[in-house]
């Protein structure tokens, strides 16, 4: 039993749980949580693809691939892309070399319907997920950190105006480069997606609590807090 546990720990570290990706996980929590903050350093620490819904549609849809010319045409037309054509895309960011060591989803799923597809999915490939990190915050504080949100495009780094200005002021730390601000980080569209929130994405957290995968972070401490407490989260994913 001893080796076993040990065996399971050093594939944790490894990425190498006898062929299944060792940490496989949502990151669920309404805009302005710090989600993809936390996701830039735990991809790194951990070796771990992001896979951002939002992202990957509007990358896809630049591709001259079938998939990207696909994904175009229905954000064009003004359409929903569907869950079944989410999935595709997540299927196939899953078989890149960068997720091979595992992955963290962020902005899917949003409803049961949807988790429940995951669901299928995911365990039809035999790697079920192992890890829910929920990041809890209130409302209120929300309103502060959106209005003050500034990103470097390329790379998704995020910035605040006043809780975590950069370096040079509208400039990215790394490259130089100017960050932008989103269109609905405004108090009027936020209140609005934290409702849709609210209604649809928040059950998931008693959907994933009754699968016994899901852990709460307060995600009103500082960031390295934050990520300390989903490290710490995540390393127990190398007994599941």
């Amino acid at each position: 039993m001893a080796s076993e546990n040990l065996k399971s720990i050093r594939n944790y570290f490894l990425g190498e749980a006898e062929g299944k990706r060792s940490i496989r996980s949502i990151l669920l929590g309404p805009p302005g949580a710090g989600k993809g903050t936390q996701a830039l350093q735990l991809s790194e620490k951990h070796n771990v693809c992001h896979l951002s819904t939002g992202d990957m549609l509007r990358a896809i849809a630049k591709e001259d691939s079938p998939l990207g010319k696909k994904v175009a045409k229905t954000i064009e037309s003004g359409q929903l892309v569907t869950d079944s054509l989410v999935i595709e895309i997540i299927q196939a960011n899953l078989q890149s070399d960068a997720c091979k060591c595992g992955f963290m989803l962020d902005g899917f799923p949003r409803t049961l319907v949807q988790a429940e597809k995951l669901d299928e999915y995911l365990e039809g490939q035999g790697e079920p997920l192992n890890k829910v990190i929920e990041f809890q915050v209130d409302d209120k504080i929300l309103v502060d950190r959106i209005s003050g949100r500034l990103i470097h495009r390329s790379s998704g780094r995020t910035y605040h105006s006043t809780f975590a200005p950069p370096k040079i002021e509208g400039k990215d730390d790394v490259t130089g480069e100017a960050l932008y601000r989103r269109p609905d980080d405004n108090p009027t569209v936020l209140e609005r997606r934290l409702n849709i929130y609210h209604e649809q994405t928040e059950p998931l957290i008693q959907y994933y609590a009754k699968k016994g995968i899901l852990s709460t972070v307060d995600a009103m401490q500082s960031p390295e807090r934050v990520f300390t407490d989903i490290c710490k989260e995540f390393a127990k994913c190398a007994a599941l």
